[in-house]
């Protein structure tokens, strides 16, 4: 991504000093530097000592953050009959059976945030890979969303749950709520995020863990975090 060099930038890049940052410190200078004039989403990047090359040091899993992301999560539930009713009441956008499997596949529909799936539709949802993968929206028991209990899937994706993966580069990269949420519930969020990060670490990793992190807006840059407290958090489990 090519880096942003315009004046409204650059002269946020300024407001940073040259150290390392707390999050008490480092959330509401992100909300003071932002500039975009719509409100942007405040972001956690963390940059992982770990090889995702080797599947026992894929780091991956799902948080609900406690303020949620502060904005309308649209959910779709493909069921079974017996699970429909169960997935409306719980609030999910779009619910249905093999005819969404096949609205899927035939027209690339893509017009939601989330998608849960019964274990007894996994044999024709799988068809989906191709259009779901890319978009990390394919159901996955590690992440919850493949269940037999969708209400309680769709209520908490409402709520604010969040997955986060590393990606090839070994970097996490996650939403934490909006600009405009108060400072204290972006500190908490991210708290309870990087936390859920740091709970995470595999056991074949070696050496520092999270070897740096930054917070950010949409469009904003990235104000650096200090990891020495979560990589001694780590020693100490």
């Amino acid at each position: 991504m090519p880096r942003k060099t315009g004046k409204k930038y650059t002269a946020a890049l300024k407001q940073i000093d040259d150290k390392f940052y707390s999050l008490e410190e480092a959330v509401p200078l992100v909300q003071k530097i932002k500039f975009a004039k719509f409100d942007e989403t405040v972001e956690v990047h963390l940059r992982l000592g770990v090889d995702p090359k080797h599947a026992d040091q894929m780091v991956r899993g799902t948080v609900v953050l406690p303020n949620g992301l502060g904005k309308k999560i649209r959910v779709l539930v493909i069921a079974g009959s017996d699970k429909l009713k169960e997935a409306t009441d719980a609030g999910a956008e779009f619910v249905g059976g093999e005819e969404m499997v096949q609205k899927i596949q035939g027209e690339g529909w893509v017009d939601y945030d989330a998608v849960i799936a019964t274990p007894d539709m996994m044999r024709s949802v799988g068809r989906l890979g191709k259009v779901l993968g890319p978009r990390g929206l394919m159901p996955n028991p590690k992440t919850g969303t493949v269940t037999a209990d969708v209400a309680n899937a769709v209520r908490e994706i409402k709520a604010g749950k969040v997955e986060f993966r590393v990606d090839k580069t070994g970097v996490i990269h996650a939403p934490v709520g909006k600009a405009s949420f108060s400072t204290p519930k972006l500190v908490e969020n991210a708290s309870t995020l990087i936390s859920a990060v740091v709970r995470a670490k595999p056991s074949a990793a070696k050496g520092k863990y999270v070897r740096s992190a930054t917070v950010c807006s949409t469009m904003g840059p990235g104000v650096p975090l200090d990891v020495t407290s979560y990589n001694v958090t780590m020693k100490a489990v």
